[in-house]
């Protein structure tokens, strides 16, 4: 059975859904707690609503915190992998490693992995992941300073205030090129 919670952050409301297994899934702020709601249950529609457990909640605070900008570590927070291919997971396993104000490139993730050929690969297997800011997405950029993709409601825009919220340097980078978002 897949549970949710939906909570208040820095930059509105989120939510994540969960199960015996683990997360299941986690929605970036949204305006209001309405919009957090049906996007959370437009990806989980079977979910009901239910008091997050302690390691749940302690999930929440670390987004809480991080969104904040303080830098938690979620590495730890359990994920439901059932849904998950075998590529993808190793994906969010390197990226769930990059600390808060750091970013690696989709080539480096694919180095990573054996082989820097898979760098498109690691790009699509992040624009599927269902954790994001648990599996920090928003941490890896494209080549060259470029922000690169960021499939969240806000794109380019909502990643490059994640990076700025955490202070990395790829957001100073990316305010810096003209035209980013003119």
């Amino acid at each position: 059975m897949t549970r949710y919670a939906l909570f208040e952050t820095a930059l509105g409301w989120a939510g994540l859904a969960w199960n015996q297994a683990g997360l299941v899934v986690v929605r970036l702020p949204e305006a209001d707690e309405a919009r957090a709601r049906i996007a959370l249950l437009r990806r989980e529609p079977d979910a009901t609503p239910a008091e997050p457990p302690p390691g749940m909640a302690a999930v929440i605070s670390a987004i809480q915190d991080l969104l904040a900008g303080g830098r938690p570590d979620l590495s730890g927070a359990p994920l439901d992998l059932a849904r998950t291919s075998d590529f993808n997971a190793r994906v969010y396993e390197v990226a769930s490693a990059i600390p808060p104000g750091e970013t690696l490139t989709y080539g480096e993730i694919a180095t990573r992995l054996g082989d820097r050929l898979l760098a498109r690969d690691v790009g699509q297997a992040l624009g599927q992941n269902p954790w994001p800011i648990v599996v920090p997405c928003h941490r890896v950029t494209a080549a060259g300073g470029k922000l690169g993709g960021f499939s969240a409601p806000g794109g380019q825009s909502t990643k490059l205030k994640l990076l700025t919220i955490e202070g990395a340097a790829a957001a100073k980078v990316a305010i810096a090129q003209p035209g980013l978002f003119g």
